[in-house]
C-alpha cells in the first residue's frame, strides 16, 4: 500500500509501465496538530497508522517533519508533528498530481 497515491505511465524505451514520481504537497501548521516524541522502533508508517488508521499516509508525517526516508526508525529523542485535520491536504495531493 506503499503506492497508494503513485500514478503509473507507459516508459516507452522499456516498453512496461512504471510509477510516476509523486509531488507531494506542503503541509500547513495547524493550531490543531500533535507533537509527541515517538517510541522507539518507531516509523512514519506506524505514526500514521495509529493516527489516522492508513499507514500508506505515512508521507504526510514525513511531509511535515522534513523527513526524506519514510522506512527509517524515528529518533525518539526529537519531537514529532502530526497533522491531524488532513483532508486538505489530501485534495490538494490528487489537484498537484492530476497536472503531472
Amino acid at each position: 500500500m506503499r503506492y497508494k497515491f503513485t500514478d503509473k505511465k507507459m516508459d516507452k524505451r522499456l516498453k512496461q509501465k512504471v510509477l510516476k514520481p509523486t509531488i507531494y504537497p506542503k503541509i500547513p501548521l495547524r493550531d490543531d496538530d500533535i507533537y509527541m516524541f515517538p517510541d522507539d522502533l518507531e516509523r512514519c508508517e506506524h505514526l500514521a497508522f495509529k493516527f489516522y488508521g492508513d499507514q500508506s499516509l505515512w508521507w504526510v508525517i514525513a511531509q511535515a517533519n522534513n523527513i526524506f526516508d519514510g522506512s527509517i526508525y524515528l529518533d525518539t529523542s526529537k519531537q514529532i508533528r502530526v497533522p491531524v485535520n488532513i483532508s486538505g491536504v489530501l485534495i490538494e495531493l490528487e489537484n498537484i498530481n492530476r497536472l503531472f
